[in-house]
């Protein structure tokens, strides 16, 4: 049996597979948007955006190996500290012994 070997991280995506991907992406999101009623559902098919625009665009996904583009971020804000004092518990005004009772 063969070996398989396993693609390493770096390695790029396949340009025609890439090229045809975009462009049907391209193209289902151009009927979508034009066409109004592959906007809807169909009987045989379901939610037709779902398969001319999202399928097409996770593949596409899936061929870049689900990487997340790299959006430069500001450093989140630093948590401020207080500075006053936290809350303590008042001390009770009489013993515990001298609570009124209920008649």
């Amino acid at each position: 049996m063969p070996k398989l070997r396993s693609h390493p991280a770096t390695c790029p995506p396949d340009l025609r597979l890439d090229r045809a991907l975009r462009r049907l992406v391209l193209a289902g999101m151009a009927v979508v948007v034009a066409v109004p009623a592959a906007r809807e559902t169909s009987l045989w098919f379901g939610a037709l955006p779902l398969w001319l625009l999202v399928m097409p665009l996770l593949s596409w996904w899936a061929l870049h190996r689900f990487r997340l583009p790299h959006l430069r971020q500001a450093a989140p804000p630093a948590r401020r500290r207080r500075t006053a004092a936290q809350a303590r518990r008042r001390p009770l005004a009489r013993p515990p012994g001298q609570w009124r009772h209920a008649a």
